[in-house]
């Protein structure tokens, strides 16, 4: 089968292993990103990490840096080219690429799917409502990246087929536990979005209250550099701090061998609660023990492996940091367990094979129709 992916998230080379993935399961795959994509966090450029057996192809973009609004001029011009029997939107319902992409897939003939990470209802003003209301009404398909993304599908009015996969695993051999237990001071890891929402502020906080040695590595930007580094000095553990900053994704697998627990603090917003936390199963992957706050799909990630903490609860994090730091055994037991969940659930084989099964039920289903089934 043939399938087109519209995907600006393919510009990140860690994420490509699922493309490899999908075209070695018989998929005719063509993969369409912009040449960079910016954010709070900077410029992110094209990186070609993992590219056999499909073709990654940048085309331009309007708009770059604007979810809603980014669209792709040349994007009429790829389907009649590559003629795909399904286009895979990995976009949001309400942006604009969305829509322009599954219009533009009706009517070349093709299937067509869109992704969602949304787990929060939120109304958009005209005309994104009217776009969103639209792209609901006429997508063959949707994939939620977790249960609560697929409880606000339906809540806003999708009726069409619905399967939960998270939008891409991790590499079971990119990712892996170091081979032994260096003698260190305990070091805490963020890594992530420098961000309010992502919660910082809680584990400078409570790390804060520790008592003992410690040291805290923050790898990212963000909007909140600045005041996070100030609030590091007010503090008074800057000197324990490593502001890293934003590194290139080829970098981050070494990342995780130099923390011992990875947390993530991340705060409910009343438009924006944590959709997944892929850093969860890239240190579980790793064999790092992971603290995550109860905010939206943490829970399900993390499930059974690793330590909840109440989000915003300064003191339970601090609890929880200290309880890890003194009890080297239960970090062991914790590292064992998080291998073997991200093992079980979040592999990039396991994201390939279940995405395969999406576009094997949309042909068949196309399939049947055509037949008067």
């Amino acid at each position: 089968m043939r399938v087109l992916m519209l995907s600006k998230a393919c510009i990140v080379g860690i994420y490509q292993p699922k493309l490899e993935a999908i075209a070695r399961r018989g998929v005719d795959l063509t993969v369409l990103v912009p040449p960079e994509w910016r954010d709070e966090r900077g410029v992110q450029r094209l990186e070609r990490s993992y590219t056999a057996g499909y073709r990654l192809r940048p085309i331009p973009i309007r708009f770059n840096g604007n979810f809603h609004l980014h669209h792709y001029p040349t994007l009429a011009r790829e389907i009649a080219d590559f003629q795909p029997q399904i286009v895979h939107i990995d976009e949001e319902a309400y942006n604009l690429a969305t829509w322009q992409a599954l219009r533009l897939a009706r009517r070349a003939g093709a299937r067509s799917l869109f992704f969602t990470w949304q787990n929060i209802v939120r109304r958009y003003p005209p005309p994104f409502s009217w776009g969103e209301r639209w792209v609901l009404r006429r997508a063959d398909y949707a994939i939620a990246g977790a249960a609560g993304a697929a409880d606000v599908l339906r809540a806003k009015g999708y009726r069409g087929r619905l399967a939960v996969i998270p939008q891409f695993g991790t590499s079971e051999t990119l990712f892996t536990p170091r081979d032994s237990k260096p003698q260190r001071q305990f070091t805490i890891g963020y890594i992530g979005r420098v961000v309010p929402e992502k919660g910082i502020d809680v584990l400078l906080r409570a790390a804060a209250r520790m008592d003992g040695d410690w040291r805290m590595r923050v790898v990212g930007g963000g909007s909140a550099r600045v005041e996070t580094r100030a609030l590091a000095q007010a503090l008074i553990v800057d000197d324990r701090v490593d502001f890293v900053g934003q590194l290139p994704s080829a970098e981050l697998p070494a990342e995780y061998h130099k923390i011992d627990v990875l947390v993530l603090p991340s705060l409910t917003r009343p438009n924006w609660k944590e959709q997944f936390g892929r850093v969860l199963v890239e240190a579980m992957a790793s064999g790092v023990p992971v603290i995550g706050s109860d905010s939206g799909a943490i829970p399900g990630v993390i499930g059974a492996a690793g330590r909840l903490v109440p989000e915003g609860d300064v003191e339970a994090f601090a609890r929880a940091l200290a309880e890890l730091r003194d009890r080297p055994r239960l970090r062991s037991e914790l590292s064992e367990q998080g291998r073997a969940r991200f093992l079980a659930h979040f592999t990039h084989e396991q994201v390939a094979e279940s995405t395969v099964a999406v576009y094997r039920e949309i042909m068949a289903i196309a399939s049947d129709a055509a037949a008067g089934g």
